[in-house]
């Protein structure tokens, strides 16, 4: 091989690393890279709902000993929007009791 065709592929490498790495920061930006965390019912705190309201705050539901607190985060710091929110009992009682082997209801068709 000629050094044209390394010099090639070295570019074309450093290319697509830089492609990769633009998809990266657009990800994060608008708040693809976000994951919510596996919901278990032996554990305290857990995280309800995320809600992106911009490129740079989020608010986000957190559930603690049955209670809830809304808190918005941002490059700026963190704020407590509400807290002591009661739980509604059909989420309390989906954690606690899952039934992952029901399908959905069916309901009588007219005929």
């Amino acid at each position: 091989m000629e050094m044209e065709s390394y010099l090639r592929f070295v570019f074309a490498l450093i290319f697509v690393l830089g492609l990769i790495a633009l998809a990266a920061a657009g990800a994060r930006r608008y708040g693809l890279g976000h994951r919510m965390p596996a919901r278990s019912g032996k554990r305290r705190m857990s995280i309800v709902e995320v809600m992106p309201l911009d490129a740079r705050r989020r608010l986000v539901l957190v559930q603690r000993d049955g209670i809830q607190h809304l808190l918005m985060l941002g490059h700026h710091g963190e704020r407590v929007v509400e807290t002591g929110i009661p739980a509604p009992s059909d989420f309390a009682s989906e954690l606690q009791t899952p039934d992952a082997h029901a399908g959905p209801a069916q309901e009588d068709a007219p005929r």
